[in-house]
C-alpha cells in the first residue's frame, strides 16, 4: 500500500499533488473539492472509519499517524506539491504534523487553526498559509444574518469583498457619478441585474435599485458602505 501511495507524489502526470491530513468534515469537504478540480489527492487520517468512508471518493486514502516522520516519508509526502493539515480537535497533533511537513520540505503547507493562539503557533512554526474556517465562516454568516450584506469574504487582515444590493438613493446613477472610491473608499468590482449574470463594472455602468454589486476595500469602509442600504 505504501509503495503504491508513493507514486502520487513522484509520478505527477501534470496534475498537482496534495495531501490532506485529517478527514473530519472540513478535511473531507476540502479533499472532495480538490478532486473535482482535477488534483491528485491523498487523504490521511488515524481513524479507520474515516479512511474507509473516503476510500472510493479520493485518489488515495490511508490510515496513518501524521505525527510519525517515518510514516510520512513512507507515504512519499516530501514529493507532494502541497499539504493541508485539517486536524482540528487535537492541537498537539496539528502542531506536530505541521512542523514535520515543514521539516520534510513540502513546498506549500496549509494548516487549519481553531483559535487565535493555535494560529499564532502555526505561524511561528513557519506554516505558509494558516486558515480559520470556523472563525471566517462565523464572520461571514454574521454579516449575512444582520442584513448588512448578501455575502462577505475576508481576503486579508484588513481587506474584504462584500455582495450588497443597490439602495434606492443610487438608482439611475452611473459608477462615475457616484465616485465610490473617493466618496466611500470602496471599489465596485462587478454588478448583476436580477436574473442575469455578474458583469465587470465600468464607469458608465448604470445602477438600479435591486441590482446586486460586489464591492471591495478596507474592512471598516466596506462595512460602513454596506450599512447604507439598510
Amino acid at each position: 500500500m505504501a509503495n503504491r501511495l508513493k507514486t502520487i507524489g513522484k509520478e505527477k502526470h501534470g496534475a498537482s499533488t496534495i495531501a490532506v491530513i485529517g478527514l473530519g468534515r472540513f478535511g473531507t469537504a476540502l479533499a472532495l473539492e480538490l478532486v473535482k478540480t482535477g488534483r491528485e489527492v491523498l487523504g490521511i487520517d488515524s481513524d479507520e472509519k474515516l479512511v474507509q468512508a473516503n476510500a472510493e471518493a479520493l485518489t488515495q486514502v490511508v490510515q496513518a499517524n501524521s505525527t510519525d516522520e517515518a510514516a510520512l516519508r513512507e507515504l512519499g509526502i516530501p514529493d507532494f506539491d502541497s499539504a493541508v493539515v485539517a486536524i482540528g480537535s487535537d492541537l498537539e497533533a496539528s502542531i506536530l504534523t505541521a512542523s514535520l511537513l515543514l521539516q520534510l520540505g513540502v513546498p506549500e503547507v496549509w494548516a487549519k487553526a481553531t483559535s487565535v493562539s493555535h494560529g499564532r503557533i502555526l505561524q511561528q512554526l513557519g506554516v505558509h498559509h494558516v486558515i480559520f474556517p470556523e472563525m471566517d465562516m462565523g464572520k461571514r454568516v454574521a454579516h449575512m444574518v444582520s442584513g448588512e450584506s448578501l455575502d462577505y469574504i475576508q481576503l486579508d487582515e484588513d481587506f474584504v469583498m462584500a455582495k450588497t444590493e443597490v439602495p434606492e438613493s443610487f438608482d439611475g446613477k452611473t459608477l462615475s457619478d457616484m465616485k465610490f472610491r473617493s466618496n466611500h473608499g470602496v471599489t465596485v468590482v462587478a454588478t448583476r441585474k436580477e436574473g442575469a449574470s455578474y458583469l465587470p463594472s465600468f464607469p458608465e455602468t448604470v445602477l438600479h435599485t435591486g441590482d446586486v454589486m460586489i464591492v471591495s476595500g478596507r474592512t471598516s469602509q466596506v462595512e460602513e458602505f454596506c450599512r447604507m442600504g439598510w
